[in-house]
């Protein structure tokens, strides 16, 4: 991947984006903006955004007794104030190690934490005390979770990736990434949509790092998908399955979506039902998806898992869907799209 095509800042507006569109039957390519959506849907269509909302879940500290700082990531909570995180330099942070954040609460504690537990992909567990749920902390102490090859200076100022780095949509807290291909939707747009006669819907799920590590394994089945907590209401469940008996589309906007309706898919034996759980499904080719019809995405790390998923979309229940999604990628850089979380997107129909 050229390093001055992965996307350092978003676009201007949202909506402006580039948008490559793959017809996933004949293999043929448009070029548009991210606006030209509404040229490709249609009434009926049942359009699911993940609502999810990413929380400033990166930290600096201080180790109490040597003075020495640490930078922390949030990954999951498993319960008020009990977290795994990514801390770095995680060899100073033994099981016992006390950090402290440095700020003060709202409510005028110290926001403090002891590292209980190291896993075997080296997390550190942590248990925060202070103010009664460090999630109420955050917005303070803080900072935009962006991901590491969009780069910002400690001068930099953030106010911009806060808005940005951020769905117009976003409900519950809990991401420490961004459903990216949602960054691309402004108010405008889904009003606009929703006025041509597509229902637009909601799932959730919490958007974990686990998401983007790079398949390490020798094989695909080796690979074990970090679990993600999910949410799907009663009438997003009830708008999917009446479109599916009418014959009527399935969007998912972002490979997150798509992972919540197959999973639950997956499950059931093919139907979308209410309810909330964990999800750490792994789609890779060939599989065949029981749900989504079109796919809305951004572009996607080389070995991740959601390109593999992408390429598994690209052509159901096959294994060439690599090669054509590869070779869409390889025409979007000539054509000098934009990379990553916040570049250009994708529609695969």
């Amino acid at each position: 991947m050229p390093n001055d095509q992965i996307a350092q800042t978003p676009a201007p507006e949202r909506d402006l984006s580039r948008l490559l569109v793959l017809n996933r039957s004949s293999g043929l390519i448009a070029h548009r903006r991210f606006r030209d959506l509404v040229d490709y849907v249609r009434a009926g269509d049942v359009l699911v955004l993940n609502d999810s909302r990413v929380i400033p879940a990166r930290l600096r500290g201080v180790n109490m007794k040597t003075g020495g700082q640490f930078e922390v990531l949030l990954l999951e909570e498993m319960a008020t104030n009990d977290w795994w995180v990514m801390l770095r330099p995680g060899k100073r942070a033994r099981v016992g190690t006390r950090i402290s954040f440095g700020g003060v609460s709202p409510a005028g504690s110290v926001l403090r934490a002891t590292v209980t537990e190291v896993s075997a992909e080296g997390h550190r567990r942590l248990r925060f005390i202070g103010p009664p749920d460090v999630l109420e902390t955050l917005g303070d102490l803080g900072e935009v979770p962006l991901p590491p090859y969009i780069e910002r200076s400690a001068r930099t100022d953030t106010a911009r990736d806060q808005e940005r780095y951020q769905t117009v949509y976003a409900k519950p807290p809990g991401s420490v990434a961004a459903p990216t291909a949602g960054l691309h939707f402004t108010p405008q747009l889904l009003e606009q949509l929703r006025s041509l006669g597509v229902q637009v819907c909601f799932v959730t799920l919490h958007v974990g790092l686990g998401t983007f590590a790079p398949v390490k394994s020798e094989t695909l089945e080796g690979h074990r998908m970090h679990e993600e907590r999910y949410l799907v209401s009663e009438a997003t469940a009830q708008a999917i399955m009446e479109a599916k008996r009418a014959g009527r589309r399935v969007v998912a906007v972002g490979t997150t979506s798509l992972r919540v309706l197959e999973g639950v898919a997956a499950a059931t034996g093919g139907a979308v039902v209410s309810g909330q759980g964990r999800t750490r499904i792994f789609i890779y080719p060939p599989y065949d998806f029981k749900v989504v019809d079109a796919l809305v995405t951004n572009f996607h790390l080389p070995r991740s898992t959601l390109l593999m998923l992408v390429s598994a979309f690209a052509a159901p229940g096959e294994s060439l869907g690599r090669q054509r999604v590869l070779a869409a990628y390889e025409e979007a850089i000539r054509e000098r799209y934009r990379f990553f979380s916040y570049g250009d997107a994708m529609l695969l129909l």
